[in-house]
């Protein structure tokens, strides 16, 4: 296949060859088959889309690991096509006017493995007897192909087709099962807007069973050789939830759900109405318990209301970060005044080299965004006092519920609640880099 040039501005300086122009991606069908003993995927991603210009080629995220055999556009073979250095550029064998229906059909296979990048490997990865796809925040586009950017959201539907003794999970729904031979076929439709990082497939020896008796479904799809601990450690998961509920307002999705790999994995990873963790993080002690209650709250905030570019990243890891004290204080634990103070008395003797309102891509995931953000809300809550700070922390996510968030839209809502303005506060927690002195309660 011939190769071509496609170079535009990037819609993301941190991540400035993830996101396309030129459409907007509305909803993903994926028909998937995984050899497990293998490690081959073969899939077929039908992509609807509406232009937003006239333009001669489209182009999509795909890992080079992944080959192409088949491009459709709007039903005709496409033109041609070029897969080189992570984009699938595609040429329509006629212009598509704006505003018109893109429907790209690709289907491709190959031996997926983790994309590479200054974060470490994110993506599909093989575990001893199964998958894991934590895909923050480029990961995606190692399984399928898409527009590969948080502030591109779709629904979905995920068919995965693998060896029969395992169980298969996706997000959203499981609108059907059919095993046929050696082979389980599992549909899972996810109707609420996901970003691709956010899409998952787990595949595993698990079980699956229900927790709890809350309005929202509760899952665990875990190894049985697990199950005691498991039942152990995430017992207080539906008290979790009525807390999280009644601070942050509806759970935004139909149902949640664990799993828990039979690998040890460093940390515990979100999906959209997924967590994800290692054996590790089932000890029998409950000693993972503020990771359960940090994944939990990205239901909320990174899931529901996911950032629009990765500089704001501080809406997604200091609120959860703060739910872990909220959570603390809620279940008889120290309060979050109390870990504040810890928590800025840690940072006060770490280099202070970073502004987490803009940290830059390297250390858009250091623990420093992830507590001094929550530092920033605690500021925040002091300053508003409690009513208002919760009033504020539901309107935010009733009002962005499924779509994408900046800072700037944060702050301005957050105006509405303040006696007096809140600049002098935002400056120092977000955009300065000395760290401030936490103001006491009043």
């Amino acid at each position: 296949m011939p190769t071509a040039k496609f170079y535009e501005e990037p819609i993301d300086p941190y991540l400035p060859q993830n996101g396309n122009r030129g459409y907007r991606v509305s909803r993903y069908e994926l028909e998937l088959q995984y050899k497990v003993a293998s490690n081959r995927l073969a899939g077929k991603a039908t992509i609807t889309a509406v232009t937003t210009a006239i333009r001669t080629k489209f182009a999509l995220d795909l890992s080079q690991s992944l080959t192409v055999s088949k491009v459709t556009v709007n039903g005709s073979r496409a033109e041609k096509y070029a897969h080189q250095r992570g984009k699938l550029v595609i040429t329509p064998q006629e212009k598509i006017p704006s505003g018109g229906v893109l429907s790209i059909v690709v289907q491709y296979a190959g031996t997926p493995k983790p994309i590479r990048g200054p974060w470490g490997e994110v993506g599909w990865e093989e575990l001893s007897e199964g998958v894991i796809v934590a895909s923050q925040p480029n990961g995606a586009a190692s399984w399928f192909p898409c527009d590969d950017h948080p502030s591109s959201k779709a629904s979905y539907r995920i068919s995965i087709t693998t060896d029969s003794p395992f169980y298969a999970l996706a997000n959203g729904t499981l609108m059907r099962k059919q095993v046929k031979s050696s082979q389980t076929t599992w549909v899972y439709e996810q109707s609420e807007p996901m970003a691709s990082y956010l899409a998952t497939i787990q595949i595993g020896q698990y079980e699956r069973r229900r927790i709890g008796r809350e309005d929202v479904p509760m899952n665990a799809v875990v190894p049985p050789r697990l199950r005691a601990e498991f039942d152990h450690d995430f017992a207080r998961q539906p008290q979790m939830l009525r807390t999280f509920v009644k601070l942050f307002g509806p759970y935004p999705f139909a149902d949640y759900t664990v799993v828990v790999t039979d690998d040890k994995l460093e940390i515990p990873i979100e999906a959209q109405g997924i967590s994800i963790f290692g054996a590790n993080h089932c000890d029998g002690r409950r000693g993972a318990e503020r990771l359960v209650a940090h994944e939990l709250a990205h239901q909320w905030f990174g899931n529901s209301l996911t950032i629009r570019v990765w500089r704001d990243i501080w809406l997604h890891e200091g609120f959860a970060t703060y739910a872990e004290w909220l959570w603390s204080e809620n279940s008889g634990g120290p309060t979050a005044e109390q870990l504040a103070k810890a928590a800025r008395h840690n940072l006060s003797r770490l280099p202070q080299d970073i502004t987490i309102g803009d940290p830059g891509p390297e250390l858009m995931f250091d623990d420093r965004v992830y507590k001094r953000g929550a530092l920033t809300l605690h500021a925040l809550r002091n300053e508003l006092r409690d009513t208002k700070f919760f009033d504020l922390l539901r309107t935010w996510t009733a009002k962005h519920r499924h779509s994408s968030v900046t800072t700037e839209e944060f702050t301005d809502l957050a105006s509405h609640y303040a006696r007096f303005p809140l600049r002098p506060l935002w400056d120092a927690w977000l955009n300065e880099k000395t760290l401030p002195e936490l103001s006491p309660r009043s």
